[in-house]
């Protein structure tokens, strides 16, 4: 057996093994990113963790559904909470905000802040 007339030395059969290798790890590569806006999702909780996860995979290809899945992962669902009265929203949105470092703006004020600074 021979490449080009020549016979296949040690070199070339190890080319071969570091070419399969290599395309394997292409391949897993290319699995794992597929599926990382799925498995966002699943550890972040979000409602909608199932359909992101078949658009992750689904939408590889075209590349423009994936980058949209990998954001809706990171996304927190539209679902509104209806067992919560506009003040408990209002005291949520309150915290929610203070937990990420920001400025709580003034419709955003418990009551109790209010009466605080009058």
């Amino acid at each position: 057996m021979g490449l080009l007339g020549q016979p296949l030395g040690y070199y070339d059969y190890l080319t071969f093994v570091a070419l399969i290798l290599l395309l394997a790890a292409v391949m897993g590569l290319f699995l794992f990113i597929m599926g990382l806006p799925g498995r966002i999702a699943i550890k972040r909780n979000h409602p909608h963790a199932e359909a992101v996860k078949i658009m992750g995979w689904m939408g590889f290809l075209a590349v423009v559904p994936w980058v949209h899945a990998f954001m809706w992962a990171f996304h927190d669902g539209m679902t509104v909470d209806i067992r919560r009265l506009p003040e408990d929203e209002r005291d949520a949105i309150r915290k929610e905000i203070e937990r990420l470092g920001g400025t709580v703006k003034e419709e955003y004020q418990s009551q109790t802040d209010e009466t605080q600074k009058s």
